[in-house]
């Protein structure tokens, strides 16, 4: 019986209009170009500035792009996975809604929570179905507002964060590509070293949680660096022993986009030329769990089917991991 693993079959995207340049940052934030691109080697990111628009409004377009893209009937799609830190409104899911917008009526639908690792962990999951037999069409949608959490006062947040969402599909393959290994972590050490204080179940939100800004995103930018370096650079070294995989044997490496340094230290480790690393940080920060999806869309258009790719990715909790995953198709220049 032929093994069925889980391929991606096609990718979409949605990036708000507006830029917020690191020019822009020096009129509102004790800052400077040089010194924000120097240590994260971001120049822009995108900001969802339209009143009453949430991450489903960018969630929806993404997907409506991948859907427009591979002529897929939504209505074919079992299940919609929406990895956010960032949901619409507390208790109510958003990627039902998403689902429903989208005219998937007949997928069930959830959102997965893991910081910046979310859409890596879909990833597994969305796999695990595919694998299984049961599911033959499963949505991944990764998107985040993080302008909606951060303090625009905080130098050390606001220059780091932006706005955007990716979309890939997950079908069957019978040809040994698609999902390959995982290696997934996480340690509870890391909550309190980058997290949200406030609006939870143990401190609800009054008026003193929103006067002391405890509704914002706050970090320990050193401490987080220097987990997110080791954990991202272990985890892509790891599954490249276990897979018996060279450098040379490694087409592209696909990194969280949280900061150049930690990309840099990732691919080092994994001996690989900057050729093969998917950068796109300078343009839009980091759009936490977009960060993937949204490179598999810029870089599209040069992956080659049998393309060995190497996701990682590093989030808040502290959530990591690496994924081994086979291209499944040649793109035509549709970009």
């Amino acid at each position: 019986m032929t093994k069925l693993t889980a391929a991606i079959t096609g990718v979409g995207k949605y990036l708000p209009e507006y830029v917020l340049s690191n020019h822009i940052l020096e009129t509102m934030v004790d800052t400077n170009d040089e010194w924000i691109t120097s240590r994260t080697g971001i120049k822009e990111r995108r900001i969802l500035k339209e009143e009453g628009k949430g991450t489903s409004y960018m969630a929806i377009k993404a997907a409506q792009d991948l859907l427009k893209k591979t002529g897929v009937d939504p209505k074919e799609i079992d299940a919609v996975i929406m990895a956010t830190a960032t949901a619409d409104m507390p208790v109510a899911s958003t990627g039902v809604f998403v689902a429903t917008e989208i005219g998937a009526t007949n997928a069930f639908a959830y959102d997965l929570q893991a910081a910046c690792s979310s859409f890596l962990f879909g990833m597994s999951t969305a796999a695990a179905y595919i694998e299984s037999g049961r599911y033959k069409k499963v949505l991944l949608i990764g998107a985040d507002k993080m302008s909606s959490i951060i303090d625009y006062e905080d130098r050390a947040t606001c220059i780091i964060f932006g706005d955007g969402a990716g979309a890939v599909l997950f079908e069957p393959n019978t040809e040994g590509l698609g999902f390959q290994d995982e290696v997934l972590k996480s340690d509870g050490v890391g909550r309190e070293f980058l997290k949200i204080e406030a609006g939870g179940s143990i401190l609800p939100p009054s008026e003193e949680t929103v006067k002391n800004k405890q509704h914002f995103v706050h970090q320990d930018g050193k401490t987080v660096f220097k987990y997110a370096v080791s954990g991202m650079a272990d985890v892509s070294e790891q599954i490249m022993q276990r897979n018996n995989l060279s450098y040379d044997d490694v087409q592209w490496l696909v990194p969280h986009q949280a900061n150049r340094r930690i990309i840099d230290a990732t691919a080092h480790r994994m001996k690989l030329d900057e050729a093969k690393v998917m950068i796109n940080i300078d343009k839009y920060g980091n759009t936490t769990s977009a960060t993937l999806p949204l490179l598999l869309n810029d870089f599209e258009h040069l992956l080659k089917k049998g393309d060995n790719l190497i996701f990682a990715s590093f989030g808040g909790g502290f959530t990591w991991g690496a994924i081994y995953l086979k291209w499944a198709y040649n793109t035509p220049n549709n970009n």
